[in-house]
């Protein structure tokens, strides 16, 4: 089964194939995405990467967490589910002006 890790402070130059050249050396990358601001397409400075099995991603982990790529020391961790709520920007409340 797949593990998804979170790669943060990231330099705002890394691309999604650098972040996977980073990480193949522990194993098979299924994916590795940067992820960009919607408006700008500029890099937020973090991404996601998925490894193919449990014992390559925290190989990873343990080789790069705390390691310094690009002048920035980048971290490492599993990824977490995304809190509950969505993204929703609405403006339905009761009260208040708009």
């Amino acid at each position: 089964m797949s593990k998804k890790l979170y790669v943060g402070n990231l330099s705002y130059s890394t691309t999604s194939s650098q972040l996977e050249e980073l990480f193949a050396p522990f194993g098979k990358v299924d994916s590795a995405n940067v992820v960009e601001d919607r408006d700008s397409g500029r890099s937020k400075g973090f991404g996601f990467v998925e490894m193919s099995n449990d014992a390559e991603a925290q190989a990873a982990i343990q080789a790069l967490n705390g390691k310094q790529v690009d002048g920035r020391t980048i971290k490492v961790n599993e990824a977490r589910p995304r809190e509950g709520g969505g993204g929703g920007g609405g403006r339905g409340g009761r009260g208040g002006r708009y």
